[in-house]
Formats: structure tokens, sequence, C-alpha cells
């Protein structure tokens, strides 16, 4: 008996270290089975990439990863300007006429008690990492980052010329080609890091929020000279859209302030044609530059064998003018400022499928969310678009827009604008129909044939702008 019960013991022991062994592993698998999420955000990126339809910037590794993704044709910021765009893309919230306006927003002066998305990562178990330029302020939301990172130098050049002049200038010079490894220019660096993290990351159990802010192709274009190589500049040509119709309310064009801060930039009038196609190639070779950044990173991502278990997403924080209707920089709400780069890549889902469904920044925080199995706070104002992953129907098929006093309703072929006031009343109107006017060359706002149509997106536009956007 003693003997019988000896044995009973023995295998009751047994048993319970194999099913404790067991729930363990379980665990584990099912912590494994959390995506990781690689995050990368690109400053001033437009959407004028081979996969978008150009054929003539050189970026091989963003067709590669287009090619394994979800390629979002109608994706559009919710404020043309870095830092309002991304405090309002990691929060999930509308920019209002008094909540992120400008690049100098801060996620934590004003919603502080908003929960952003690395803070809800954070909170569920992720290791969340910041890399370079995410928030516009280095310390912004500190409590939902278990690190963050910022190479030495914000504005760097590489040639002691250029540093030179960069010291007694406002900003230094517009461009710079330098023979110099890609690792002198801060983009370079946060590949590097980056490639650390991963490397780090792969040791440890938890899932990973990395991110990878990238700063070009931001003025000032500086690139090392091998990107410069790659174009012809006697092949680069004026934007077709070179020209300010006068039907265009003179409230859409500004005077660009951002690129005449930079040294040998003209401080009024437009630009000399030499110096536009100087500027464009500056702009490409710095695209280029990035590219090769974030091949690098993807392809350590791939020796490491995190690729099948990590999410990859790309954006811009908004898109940018490259002398489209005679502007440069962003701040106006032509589509050339709103329409950006998104591309998402989910293991055993996206394979390169494109989708002409509007999307907006605020989306991009909930589909996450919902992609890892987390609940959305209340505060997060966006609609998942984890419905067109599945090929469903999208959860909506509008977008609002706003820079200062112009609020712009996308909704199909029409681009809506009103300048309001802050009683929310209108005075001035744009209206573009991109099936016939995809350049914005013609505004139908002020045609006595098109009253009825103005007064109905009048009205939605105010239904769809967010019920605090008066709000003071």
């Amino acid at each position: 008996m003693k003997f019988v019960l000896k044995c009973f013991g023995v295998f009751l022991t047994v048993f319970l270290i194999s099913a404790c062994s067991s729930n363990n592993a379980q665990k584990k698998d099912d912590k494994k089975k959390k995506p990781n999420i690689l995050f990368i955000a690109v400053d001033d990126l437009r959407p004028e990439l081979n996969f978008y339809g150009a054929n003539h910037i050189k970026s091989p590794n963003l067709d590669q990863l287009a090619n394994e993704s979800l390629v979002f044709n109608k994706a559009y910021c919710n404020i043309p300007v870095c830092g309002a765009s991304r405090a309002s893309l990691l929060t999930g919230m509308r920019p209002t006429r008094n909540r992120f306006i400008t690049a100098h927003t801060s996620k934590d002066k004003q919603v502080p008690n908003a929960k952003s998305l690395p803070f809800l990562l954070k909170e569920n178990g992720y290791t969340t990492i910041s890399n370079g330029k995410i928030y516009h302020y280095n310390k912004d939301d500190v409590t939902a980052w278990d690190e963050m990172w910022q190479p030495d130098k914000l504005w760097s050049y590489a040639l002691p010329e250029s540093q030179e002049i960069r010291k007694n200038t406002k900003r230094g010079l517009p461009f710079e080609v330098a023979e110099v490894h890609d690792s002198v220019y801060r983009d370079g660096k946060i590949a590097l890091k980056v490639i650390q993290d991963l490397k780090k990351l792969k040791q440890s159990n938890q899932p990973f929020f990395l991110t990878m802010g990238l700063m070009k192709p931001h003025l000032p274009f500086t690139a090392p000279k091998k990107y410069w190589d790659l174009y012809d500049r006697n092949q680069i040509e004026l934007p077709e859209s070179y020209i300010q119709p006068k039907t265009t309310p003179k409230q859409a064009f500004h005077r660009y302030g951002e690129l005449r801060n930079y040294e040998n930039i003209p401080k009024k009038g437009h630009l000399p044609d030499d110096l536009v196609k100087e500027l464009i190639h500056g702009y490409y070779a710095c695209v280029s530059y990035i590219d090769a950044q974030i091949g690098l990173v993807l392809d350590e991502l791939k020796r490491l064998e995190l690729e099948d278990d990590t999410i990859v997403i790309l954006w811009g924080d908004h898109g940018w003018n490259l002398g489209d209707h005679k502007l440069w920089c962003k701040h106006v709400t032509f589509e050339t400022a709103l329409r950006t780069p998104l591309i998402i890549k989910v293991p055993g889902k996206t394979k390169g499928t494109k989708t002409e469904a509007i999307t907006e920044y605020i989306d991009i925080y909930p589909s996450l969310a919902e992609l890892v199995g987390l609940e959305v706070p209340k505060t997060v104002e966006g609609k998942s678009f984890v419905p067109i992953l599945n090929g469903e129907k999208p959860q909506k098929d509008w977008a609002v827009s706003k820079f200062k006093d112009a609020v712009t309703l996308i909704k199909g072929d029409l681009f809506y604008t009103e300048w309001t006031k802050d009683d929310g009343i209108a005075y001035a109107r744009m209206l573009f129909d991109h099936k016939t006017d995809p350049l914005e060359l013609d505004n139908l706002a002020e045609k006595p044939e098109n009253k009825e149509l103005v007064n109905k997106l009048s009205i939605e536009l105010r239904e769809k702008w967010g019920k605090d956007f008066l709000i003071k």
C-alpha cells in the first residue's frame, strides 16, 4: 500500500510539474504571439514614390516594403505641420481651432490626460523605445516610453564650412553635398541605433514598439554625394502645377517662410528656375538616403528572424510642396500638403495590395490597437482600418484636415475647403474635383452652378470636423 501511495505521489508530482511547465510554455507562446510593431516616421515625405505611380525617385527598399504591405493611395494627415500632426496621430484625436495647431505642439501640455498609443502599449506589456523624431519635442509623453534616444545634433551638416555657416545664421545652407559615410548624418545614426535595439529586443520575450523617427527629407537637403549622383539635374522638370490661378483664394498661398530662413534663398518673390531644380534634386537625394537607412533596418529585422512576428508601419507626417502651385514646404490645404505615404505590413495579411479607401491619420491608433488585441481609449476619434486589411468595407469614406483657419473635407474625388472665423462662419471657399482637376487648378466653389453642392458640403464639413472643433 505504501509503495502504491509512493508511486502515486511521484506520478502526481511529475504531472503537476508537467502541467506547470506546459502552462508556462503556453504563456510564453501567448506572449510571442502578440506582434511587435516597427513604427517608421518620415519627416516631410510626400507620396512621390514608385508605388504611388512616380517612376523617377530611386527607393528600392520602400518599393520592396510596399510589395509586402497594404498601400493606402488616399491617406491624409489631419494637419500639415509636424508637431501637431504627430500629437494628433499618437493620441488619435482631431486637431481643432485651439488644439494641435503648430509645429511646436506638446502632447503633455495640450492633452496631458489622453492615453497615447505608446502609453497604451507600454501598460499592456510592450517595451517602448522612441528613436529620433517621433513627437516634436524630445521629452514629450515621457511616461509612455521605456527609452527615449536622440542623436547628438538635430540639424547636422557634414562639412566644416557648412557647420560654420550654420553657427552664424538662422538655419544655414538649404542643401549640402558631401562625400561622407551615411552614418555621419543624423538619420544614418538613427538606423544604427534601431539595429542595436533589434538585437537587444530579440533576446526578450516581451513584444516591442520600436520607433524610427527620420528627419530627412526635411530641410536642409543634406545627404551623402552618392545619393545626389543618382539623379541628373538636367532631367528634372518644373512641376506641372507650377502656377497660382486667379480663381484660387489668396488665403491658399503663403510665402514659404520656412524655406526662406535658409541662406541664399530670396526673401521675396518666386524662386529662379535653376534654384527650383536644385531644391528638387536635393529632395530626391534625401529620399534615396533615408530609403537606404530603412533598408538596413528591414534587413536586420529579417536577419534576426523577427520579420514574421512584426507589424511594420511607415508614414510621413504630412505632404510637402515641391514647387507645386509655386509653393514650398507644407502649411496649406492643397492635396500636395495633405496627402501622405502610408503603408502597413502585417505578417500573414498583406501582400502588396492597394486600397482607394480614404484614411486619415487618427485612424492609425485604433488600427494598431485592434491588430494587437487592445481596447481603444474613449478619447480616440479615429476609426480602425483593419476591416480593409480583412477585405471588408471601410468604416468611413471621408477625412477632415485643417491648417489655421482652413478646414478641408475630403470625400470621394472632392476636396472642399472653408476658411472660417472663431464662430465657424466662412470667409473664403475652395472646391476641387480630382476626377477632372487632379492638380487643383480650377476652383469650383464660386461658380453659380455649384451653389447647391457647396452648401451641402459646407453642412457636411461641420458635421464631421469634430464635436470639440470650436470649443476654446
